[in-house]
């Protein structure tokens, strides 16, 4: 089992994530704490096929005194929200879920050596918890360097990845940095 600890660099936060390989898949469970939009707690959990590609994603998020969830899960070629078909996010290829930088690194691992990768995503709003189709690309800068550049609903915003041999975000700019937890 891997646990990294990501900071907000742009709002107080912190997210504590816990990865775990094995030969049947990876799963993830992450939880976090940040200040944005009044406040609030989100825990993640994730399991992705040996591929690293997602197959399911729970969500649960609490604000202003409420408690809500939402399950994202891959149906085909398609995805189902809390159990219900969404046509609208046919084709998608990965969730992405805006409160961790853990997401970014299906689409890393996926890119492998290409130079570029532009893919749909099922984008869920974590504080939110609403799910929208949007465009992404991944454009490879260096050893261990991404530039995501979104074509979607954040057109325009664009940000440099420093990510480790396993596809995880070092530092995402404007947004995350890995900590350390102290001795």
């Amino acid at each position: 089992m891997t646990v990294v600890y990501w900071r907000r660099t742009d709002v107080v936060g912190l997210e504590r994530l816990e990865l775990t390989a094995g030969p049947d898949g990876v799963t993830a469970s992450g939880s976090v704490i940040c200040m944005e939009d009044g406040g609030f707690r989100l825990d993640h959990r994730w399991w992705l096929d040996p591929g690293w590609s997602a197959r399911r994603v729970e969500t649960e998020v609490w604000a202003r005194g409420t408690r809500a969830a939402l399950v994202l899960e891959r149906a085909g070629s398609g995805w189902l929200v809390d159990g219900e078909p969404r046509p609208d996010l046919d084709g998608a290829e990965e969730p992405d879920l805006s409160v961790t930088p853990f997401c970014n690194t299906l689409p890393v691992r996926r890119m492998g050596a290409a130079p570029r990768l532009v893919l749909d995503t099922a984008y869920i709003d974590g504080p939110a918890l609403t799910v929208t189709r949007s465009r992404q690309r991944y454009d490879a800068a260096g050893p261990g360097r991404v530039r995501y550049v979104d074509l979607g609903l954040s057109r325009g915003f664009e940000a440099d990845l420093t990510v480790d041999d396993a596809g995880l975000v070092v530092r995402y700019e404007h947004l995350f940095e890995r900590v350390e937890p102290q001795a």
